[in-house]
């Protein structure tokens, strides 16, 4: 869903920063770092699990509504739902570790990222508890995301096993905390749950914080040092891919605005209202 810092920080393009960099040469990253910290094939997947994300969206909308009669609350269509939020997490940690490889010791852009998604989680929890305050959203895949980011940011100076390890343990868990009740709201984004309270989205650290460190371990394991270790064809310009890759490269913008756009266009055909 979401775009992340795949996506090298933007760096100054003042006059100074431009003059700087034509003296020293090679001894300073050239601006088109950003550029170069992207992989084609990184961004395509994130764009591919965008339109998996619309389409889920779009059917559980129809349900809601009454327009379908396809349940997307049966195992099969949860599950579905599971592995494409998985994807977006495990895409976040490869990204990030691909940038940290490249260049290290940028905690403030790490920072202002992971606010910026946070602050959007918390924009869609507002939005949900005026919409929907039966099952409004109190840590869905942004809030997720926004921590998830900065955790990432502390595992990928670790080896790629111990991520591994460290995903193995959230994973353990979220399994140990998923019967588990409180009445303490602040446990919520832990993955204890409260008896009374229904979410339309919850992705709670436990376990969903697995995916990202098995994330960042990929990262380094297939492109060390922030190259690509395999042979794969320059695809990226092809006309599919390279759609893929927009939709990739603007999944927040697109995530935060696809589902008013979803509910506008079955009001205005008359199918739903909130």
């Amino acid at each position: 869903m979401l775009r992340d810092t795949a996506i090298a920080p933007r760096h100054p393009t003042a006059k100074k920063a431009a003059t700087n960099t034509m003296k020293l040469g090679t001894m300073l990253p050239k601006p088109p770092q950003r550029a170069a910290s992207r992989y084609w094939e990184i961004d395509a997947a994130r764009g591919l699990a965008v339109i998996l994300m619309v389409y889920f969206h779009l059917m559980w909308n129809l349900y809601y509504f009454g327009v379908s009669q396809v349940n997307v609350f049966i195992a099969g269509w949860q599950g579905f739902a599971r592995g494409i939020g998985s994807a977006f997490m495990l895409l976040l940690g490869l990204s990030l570790a691909i940038r940290r490889e490249k260049v290290t010791g940028e905690l403030v852009p790490y920072l202002r990222r992971a606010a910026q998604i946070f602050g959007c989680g918390l924009l869609v929890t507002a939005v949900t508890f005026v919409a929907m305050p039966q099952e409004y959203i109190v840590f869905g895949i942004l809030h997720l995301q926004g921590v998830a980011l900065l955790i990432a940011y502390a595992s990928a100076r670790l080896p790629a096993w111990a991520n591994v390890l460290a995903g193995v343990v959230a994973v353990a868990i979220g399994a140990a905390v998923a019967n588990v009740f409180s009445p303490d709201p602040w446990l919520i984004p832990f993955g204890v749950q409260q008896y009374d309270r229904a979410m339309a989205d919850y992705y709670p650290l436990f376990p969903w914080l697995a995916p990202a460190l098995f994330g960042v371990a990929a990262g380094k394991l297939f492109y060390p040092g922030g190259q690509r270790s395999f042979a794969l064809p320059e695809l990226g310009g092809a006309a599919p891919l390279r759609w893929l890759r927009f939709l990739g490269r603007h999944s927040l913008i697109i995530y935060l605005l696809h589902q008013p756009l979803i509910f506008a266009a079955l009001a205005l055909l008359g199918l739903g209202s909130l």
